[in-house]
C-alpha cells in the first residue's frame, strides 16, 4: 500500500482536529495516569485544551503550522501543554508553507526536544521529554536511510516512543508504585499516532509522576520581555518552572510555588504579563476549601439596586465610614470608590461602583482559591474603562458613552441618578447597554 510522502497544509489542519478529538475523548484515561509531578489528575485536561487552542488560532486563518504553534504556546495548560506547544513550535520552525515531510518530521522532534530543555529548568527522565528524546532520535536515524518516506520514518518513531513509554516506569519511582506509564507521554504517543491515522486514513490505534513538590499553587502567564532574565529571577521561587516561547521575547509560563504573589509582582516588574491564571494543586485544596466556606465578600455601597445587585452574589454591604473589624485574611474588600477600612480582608482596587460590579460579575463564592479570585477580579475591574458625563443629562451620558466606546468595547453599564432606558440607549449606541437609576450619585460610565 503507498502512502503520500508528505502532509500538506490541509493535512496539517485535519491532523489537529483529529488529534483534538482523540485528545478530548481519552481525556480521562490520560488523566488517570498523572502522578507526576503532583497527582492531580489534570495532564488529559490540559493536553486537551492546550490543543483546542491551538486549533482556535488555526481557524482564524494563515499559516496553519505557525498558528498551531502561537495558539498553542498561548493557551498551553500544564507541563504537558507547554511540552506540547514546544513541539508545535518545532513544526511550525521546520516547514515551508505548512507541509510535513519525513525529513521535516525529524527535523521538527530534534527542534522540539531542545526547546523543550531549554523551557523547563530541570527535565526530569521518565517524563514526556524521555519519550520525545527517543522519538527524535529515532525519526532522525530513520531519516538518514536512503529513499525513506514519512510513512516509514513515523512508524518508526512511534515504536520508539511507545518502548521508551514502556520504560518510564522504571525511570520514575512514583510512577512505578503507582503502575502506570507517564501521562504526558502517553499523550505525545497519541498525537504522533493521530499523524500516522492521518496519512493512512484510518483511526487512531489504542495506545496503552517523581518526588512530591511543594508547590501549592499553578501560576500561569504569557510574558513579553527578557525571558532568560525572568527564568532567573522565578527559579528560587517554586517548582516546576517551565517556559515555552512563542519568540525570543515572548512565551508561556509555568510554575508551582507557594509565593503566587511575589512571583506575579515580580513578573509585572519584569515585563507585560497577560492571561494570567492560577490553579490550586491538590495539596492546597482542602485548606483552600475550607477557607472559602467562611470567605466574606465585602462591598461598600449605597442602599438601593446597586446593594441588591452585589447582594445576589452574597456580598456582604458595608458603609463608606464602616470600620469592617471582623474580616480575615480570605475575605474580599471592595471599596468602590468610597475608601474604608477593609480590616485583614484583601482588597480589590475597584475606584468606582460600575469597576465593583464588573469585578462581583465574575466572582465565584464556590471558588475554594482566594488568590485566583482577587486576580480574575482585579482584572476584571482594570479593564472596564470608567468616565462621568459633563452633565447629568440623557445627552451628555449618550455623548461621553459614544466617546469611550471610540476606544473600543461591547457593553455599557450605566449607574446615574438621571431616569434611562435600556433598550432606547442600545438602539442609540448600537452595543449592549445595561443602565442602572442610583440616586444621589454622580453618573458613572463603565465601557468593556
Amino acid at each position: 500500500m503507498s502512502f503520500p510522502s508528505s502532509l500538506d497544509a490541509r493535512g496539517l489542519h485535519n491532523w489537529a482536529i483529529r488529534t483534538v478529538g482523540e485528545l478530548s475523548h481519552r481525556r480521562a484515561e490520560i488523566n488517570a495516569l498523572n502522578v507526576f509531578p503532583v497527582p492531580d489528575s489534570d495532564t488529559g485536561s490540559n493536553m486537551a485544551h492546550t490543543m483546542e487552542a491551538a486549533l482556535a488560532e488555526v481557524e482564524k486563518g494563515g499559516d496553519v503550522a505557525e498558528a498551531l504553534a502561537i495558539g498553542s504556546v498561548r493557551g498551553a495548560r500544564g507541563n504537558s501543554g507547554m511540552v506540547l506547544s514546544q513541539v508545535l513550535r518545532g513544526v511550525a520552525d521546520s516547514t515551508v508553507d505548512s507541509r510535513v515531510d519525513g525529513q521535516t518530521l525529524a527535523e521538527a522532534l530534534s527542534l522540539a526536544v531542545r526547546l523543550v530543555e531549554r523551557a523547563i529548568a530541570r527535565p526530569v527522565e521518565g517524563t514526556v521529554i524521555s519519550v520525545l528524546r527517543a522519538a527524535a532520535a529515532a525519526a532522525e536515524e530513520s531519516a538518514q536511510r536512503p529513499g525513506a518516506q514519512l510513512h516509514e520514518i513515523l512508524v518508526d518513531t512511534i515504536t520508539a516512543a511507545r518502548e521508551a513509554l514502556e520504560k518510564t516506569p522504571t525511570q520514575l519511582a512514583v510512577l512505578r508504585e503507582a503502575g502506570v506509564v507517564d501521562a504526558g507521554g502517553t499523550g505525545f504517543v497519541i498525537l504522533l499516532e493521530t499523524l500516522l491515522a492521518e496519512i493512512e486514513g484510518g483511526t487512531v490505534r489504542d495506545a496503552e509522576a517523581i518526588e512530591e513538590v511543594e508547590a501549592e499553587l499553578e501560576v500561569v502567564f504569557f510574558f513579553e520581555g527578557d525571558l532568560v532574565a525572568l527564568e532567573q529571577i522565578l527559579a528560587p521561587h517554586g517548582n516546576s518552572l517551565v517556559v515555552a516561547r512563542a519568540t525570543e521575547d515572548a512565551g508561556t509560563v509555568h510554575i508551582h510555588t507557594r509565593e503566587a504573589g511575589p512571583v506575579i509582582e515580580m513578573a509585572f516588574a519584569a515585563g507585560a504579563v497577560s492571561s494570567l491564571r492560577l490553579e490550586v494543586l491538590p495539596e492546597a485544596q482542602a485548606q483552600a476549601e475550607a477557607e472559602a466556606e467562611t470567605r466574606t465578600i465585602f462591598a461598600v455601597a449605597p442602599a438601593g439596586p446597586v446593594a441588591a445587585l452585589f447582594e445576589t452574589v452574597g456580598a456582604r454591604i458595608v458603609r463608606p465610614d464602616e470600620v469592617v473589624e471582623t474580616s480575615a485574611a480570605q475575605d474580599i474588600y471592595l471599596p468602590n470608590g468610597y475608601g474604608g477600612d477593609a480590616g485583614d480582608a484583601r482588597v480589590v482596587p475597584t475606584a468606582s461602583l460600575v469597576a465593583g460590579l464588573a469585578a462581583i460579575s465574575v466572582y465565584e463564592p464556590d471558588n475554594p482559591d482566594t488568590d485566583s479570585m482577587v486576580s480574575v477580579m482585579r482584572d476584571a475591574a482594570r479593564s472596564m474603562r470608567v468616565d462621568s458625563p459633563d452633565e447629568e443629562s440623557v445627552e451628555a451620558i449618550i455623548a461621553k458613552s459614544r466617546e469611550m466606546l471610540a476606544g473600543g468595547g461591547e457593553q455599557v453599564t450605566i449607574l446615574s441618578g438621571v431616569e434611562l432606558s435600556d433598550a432606547e440607549l442600545s438602539d442609540e449606541l448600537d452595543v449592549e447597554v445595561v443602565a442602572i437609576h442610583v440616586g444621589g450619585i454622580t453618573t458613572e460610565i463603565g465601557v468593556e
